[in-house]
């Protein structure tokens, strides 16, 4: 019995708090009976004596553990994960990383648009390439002169290279070097053609007309045939049904000054060739 004993009371000093404060209690009334045992003699009177002993106590001692258990409870520090603070701080650092959530939409282009321009016809066979720049240049409110585009743009009697001249002249006319050069090699891909409408809506949203490069023929939205086999260039000053059709500032015949044309077209007219915008 004494080896007993020991045994309980090594294991008690392992346990939790409220579970020490139940069991030295349970253990105190054991080693109680345990003396009586060990002084009386084993007969049935002392043995009732130590279980109404043991009953009177149990309500006690199980009181003295709840007690126990909600002090450790009490004590023990609180889950990170359980703090009230968390989310809404997590939901502040959220936000504040995110500069984009205060930021506006930027704003939808025009359906249409058409830029203010002044008209040359171009007054050589060979210019047509500074004739173009020129008019182009006219649609962002710089006035120029078809001479004074012809270095820049690298022209002589054969004409005007390419759409990298053009890009280069259109660049030196203002800051910030806007227009860029794109080329269309062969016959254009659709991914292409979006391209093209998505550049010339850019360019003339911002003010800014776009030179292209043609060969070929092509026919415009009124049925009139336009026929240039040995290369030409002509400006785009403007669009509509949100960029599907273009209108064409053509330098080439001042009887017909300008004419509206598909995109689609247009990117058919300059394969082999590019644009500027």
């Amino acid at each position: 019995m004494k080896h007993t004993l020991k045994r309980q009371l090594r294991r008690l000093a392992t346990e939790r708090p409220y579970q020490i404060v139940a069991g030295s209690a349970a253990a105190l009334v054991l080693a109680g009976g345990t003396g009586a045992a060990l002084t009386a003699n084993d007969d049935s009177p002392v043995r009732q004596e130590k279980t109404a002993a043991v009953a009177e106590l149990a309500p006690q001692l199980g009181e003295a553990a709840a007690n126990a258990q909600a002090q450790a409870q009490i004590a023990a520090p609180a889950s990170p994960s359980a703090s009230p603070s968390a989310s809404p701080t997590a939901t502040a650092s959220t936000a504040k990383a995110d500069p984009d959530v205060t930021k506006k939409a930027k704003p939808k282009p025009p359906s249409t648009k058409v830029l203010d321009y002044t008209y040359q016809a171009q007054y050589a066979y060979w210019n047509c390439g500074p004739a173009a720049v020129r008019n182009a240049l006219s649609a962002s409110g710089i006035e120029t002169t078809q001479d004074a585009m012809v270095a820049p743009l690298n022209a002589g009697e054969y004409g005007t290279n390419s759409a990298e001249d053009t890009t280069r002249g259109l660049n030196q006319m203002v800051k910030g070097s806007p227009w860029r050069t794109h080329m269309i090699p062969g016959p254009p891909s659709p991914a292409q053609m979006d391209q093209l409408q998505a550049d010339v809506v850019k360019a003339i949203t911002d003010g800014r007309g776009v030179v292209a490069n043609i060969v070929g023929s092509a026919t415009d939205t009124d049925g009139g045939w336009h026929s240039f086999p040995g290369g030409h260039y002509i400006a785009v000053v403007g669009y509509k049904n949100d960029g599907r059709t273009v209108r064409i500032a053509d330098s080439a015949d001042p009887s017909l000054p300008a004419y509206w044309i598909t995109t689609i077209d247009l990117a058919n007219w300059m394969t082999t060739r590019g644009y500027s915008a």
